[in-house]
């Protein structure tokens, strides 16, 4: 298999299990708390972020961005080439809608059920906004820093933390948001709320994009982002090539 090929594979792999936590947990969550909100956003943020960290870490090494936006500024970055980037940025929203299908399917519902879950208006679009930004910033920011063994964990901390203390609950993903129009659950945003969702998402990558550049102008000594969350070499781990022509 080849190396874009097995990316490809990694991107749709853990965007689907990304997707299968969100709103997996949040069927469950409901189930187990349908008073108490409050503590089924605790259980869906917690099982989110658990999930994240697991899924990079176990991914790293081949690829884990499981998000477009991520995927386009690691292309600004000059980190991916235009073909690379396409291929991962499809598969990452054909992992996220397979996501859905599957945790709607594990727990007895209707593989796809458009969501009637409306989230709308500039205060929302604000928070998602905020929560892109501080991804990105999470992201590039350990990497380019020399910490690249911790970016999972901070991943992982900061969207659990980003459920709360944005408006829009932090979906900060593209893909994650158009996955999660075909469930009508908990984690569920109608599918009219989405493309709102989305552009302040993109502008949320812009201008993270911008902050990252400012702060961080080159990555220090060590892995760089792209060896951090996709396939590259690093000292102590070995990882396949794909046979170049000379």
């Amino acid at each position: 298999m080849s190396l874009l090929a097995r990316r490809a594979l990694a991107e749709l792999a853990g965007t689907a299990f990304l997707v299968m936590a969100v709103v997996g947990s949040g069927i469950m969550a409901s189930r187990l708390s349908p008073n108490d909100p409050g503590l089924a956003m605790l259980e869906n943020s917690i099982a989110t972020g658990a999930a994240l960290v697991a899924l990079i870490i176990a991914l790293q090494p081949v690829s884990a961005s499981f998000n477009p936006v991520v995927t386009l500024v690691e292309k600004a970055l000059g980190l991916l080439d235009w073909r690379t980037a396409s291929v991962l940025i499809v598969t990452q929203f054909v992992g996220g809608l397979a996501g859905t299908v599957i945790a709607n399917a594990m727990f007895g519902l209707d593989a796809a059920a458009l969501s009637t879950h409306a989230r709308t208006g500039p205060a929302l679009w604000l928070g998602e906004i905020v929560a892109t930004v501080g991804l990105l910033l999470v992201v590039f920011g350990t990497v380019r820093s020399g910490r690249a063994d911790r970016v999972a964990f901070a991943v992982g901390g900061y969207i659990a933390a980003a459920y709360w203390f944005t408006s829009s609950t932090s979906f900060a993903n593209p893909a994650v948001t158009l996955a999660r129009t075909i469930t009508d659950t908990f984690a569920g945003i109608a599918p009219a709320s989405a493309p709102g969702f989305v552009l302040a998402q993109l502008i949320g990558g812009a201008l993270g994009f911008m902050l990252v550049c400012l702060l961080f102008p080159a990555p220090a000594p060590g892995p760089s982002v792209a060896s951090a969350l996709s396939a590259a070499p690093t000292p102590d781990r070995k990882v396949f090539h794909e046979p170049r022509n000379s």
